[in-house]
């Protein structure tokens, strides 16, 4: 029987996963930009950008435009085989052989 690849829980949680989900396909975002499209509170998508920045998945640039703070997320070479490595494993779960 094939043995299933363990999948990264950091990436298995939904907000964390829908994040580097964006970033992937644009590389680089806004805090406000992940909000909107996550639809999450800004306090747990803060929460949840500090975790995938510890584990070096993604870069957090935090800069003022005006008087505003702009927080830029950008993803990392580590980030993004990550991702593809959570992706390649989850595909072992969906197609069995």
């Amino acid at each position: 029987m094939k043995q299933f690849s363990d999948l990264d829980p950091l990436l298995h949680s939904q907000l964390r996963l829908a994040v580097m989900s964006l970033l992937i396909s644009v590389q680089e975002a806004n805090f406000v930009y992940i909000k909107e499209k996550t639809g999450a509170t800004a306090g747990n998508l803060s929460v949840q950008i500090d975790k995938l920045s510890a584990a070096e998945y993604i870069d957090v640039k935090k800069h003022f435009e005006g008087k505003k703070p702009v927080t830029t997320c950008k993803i990392t070479p580590r980030g993004i085989d990550a991702f593809e490595s959570y992706v390649q494993n989850l595909q072992q779960y969906l197609n069995p052989k």
